[in-house]
């Protein structure tokens, strides 16, 4: 068996990390990476859509916060346990209110419901905004992980 001391490729100092549960500063960065390409996307997409509701800016904004927050938590291990969650939290509550604001605009849309697959494939997409939520998890995660050594 690898020890620490001994492990001298980063691959197996990678193994070690997971499996001693040790990846804070590795799911810190991917929720900053996570933040900034979800936050670009849901711009493009909002702007499609001409911003047509002022709710649709906070996941725009919300995208450079959790970027800074996950650069934070992967520098510092008091910013991972502070800044990080926190960041976190509100980016998956504000994927919880996209997905039912989504869920409500499909039905807005001529047919509503009953035309539910015509609506879900033009209206307002279904699942996006659950993938935030999934950013702000890695978050909330990272936060509760151990630190790699």
């Amino acid at each position: 068996m690898i020890t620490v001391s001994r492990a001298k490729s980063p691959a197996a100092r990678a193994a070690y990390d997971i499996r001693h549960g040790r990846l804070e500063r590795s799911l810190s960065l991917l929720t900053a990476a996570g933040s900034a390409i979800t936050a670009a996307e849901i711009y493009l997409e909002h702007d499609r859509a001409g911003f047509g509701n002022r709710v649709m800016w906070w996941p725009v904004l919300l995208g450079p916060v959790g970027v800074a927050a996950g650069l934070a938590g992967f520098s510092s291990e008091r910013a991972a346990h502070t800044a990080l969650p926190l960041a976190s939290a509100a980016i998956v509550a504000n994927g919880l209110q996209g997905t039912y604001l989504h869920i409500r605009g499909i039905g807005q849309k001529p047919g509503g419901w009953r035309l539910a697959r015509y609506n879900i494939e033009l209206g307002p997409p279904l699942f996006a905004p659950l993938l935030m939520s999934m950013v702000g998890g890695m978050g909330l995660l990272a936060s509760a992980l151990r630190r790699e050594r």
